[in-house]
């Protein structure tokens, strides 16, 4: 059997006496796009923190390509960040720098690459989602959100990733530049070939970027499957969660009272 891109299990993380992570089960296989759904709360930040060692988890194993996370040092962990690729919800652009630079930071600062050969990929990876080589030379604060998002996305793949994390990808977007970002998520992970981990609350985006969707529920995986059984799982959590229904197991179970 192919060994998993990323391979979660028993994984839990508490903050004090709350638990956030009970004992994640994951597994996503290269080239796979998983997208894991769930409240907010629930522990979708704090597991994609914890795979990419942002977090320590207190106790279980993460695995790339079937190598230990949990315990690797300093050094062994920013080799394994070359890895991956991010788009991080807010965008998180430094204002201070231009949108090249933005696009280039993990080129110059990670790969120590030249600036002039920097600016260039990062130009081709703005036209790749849709953006022109002048909008490189303005400053964040002069683009949309819309803009700004396919600025992030253009980092999050410049430096051809194995792996691309996204948080959040459509949030505080209007609904047609929601569904532009999910089609450049689409074609850009494609088309590097890379592995996807999508944490949403958004259900299009869910549908139109999901190869597999996960369940996470009071920090534990409770549903898994392809995403053509999303509206068919059978789990009534999930049926109520992907139906925005206020009455079901995950209000009852939180007491939730109008």
């Amino acid at each position: 059997m192919t060994t998993p891109k990323i391979e979660m299990s028993g994984v839990k993380k508490a903050f004090g006496s709350k638990e956030v992570l009970r004992g994640i089960d994951l597994t996503v296989n290269k080239g796979e796009s998983m997208v894991i759904i769930g409240g907010s709360g629930t522990g979708k930040s704090v597991t994609l923190k914890c795979v990419l060692g942002l977090i320590r988890a207190d106790s279980g194993s993460i695995k790339i390509d079937g190598d230990e996370t949990t315990d690797m040092d300093a050094k062994q962990r920013y080799a394994l960040m070359g890895k991956f690729g991010m788009l991080f919800q807010g965008g998180a652009l430094f204002d201070s720098m231009k949108v090249w630079e933005n696009v280039a930071f993990g080129l110059i600062q990670g790969q120590k690459m030249a600036r002039d050969e920097a600016r260039d990929i990062a130009i081709e990876k703005l036209r790749q989602v849709g953006l022109t080589a002048q909008t490189g030379d303005l400053f964040p604060a002069e683009l949309s959100g819309g803009m700004q998002k396919r600025v992030s996305l253009a980092r999050a793949i410049a430096t051809n990733p194995e792996i691309i994390f996204f948080d959040e990808p459509t949030t505080g977007l209007d609904p047609i530049m929601a569904d532009v970002i999910n089609d450049l998520i689409v074609n850009c992970v494609k088309e590097i070939g890379a592995t996807a981990l999508t944490i949403t609350h958004d259900m299009s985006s869910a549908r139109k970027i999901a190869d597999q969707v996960a369940m996470i529920h009071e920090g534990e995986i409770i549903w898994t499957g392809p995403v053509g059984r999303l509206y068919d799982s059978g789990n009534s959590y999930v049926e109520q969660f992907i139906h925005g229904r206020a009455d079901g197991p995950i209000t009852k179970h939180a007491n939730f009272k109008a």
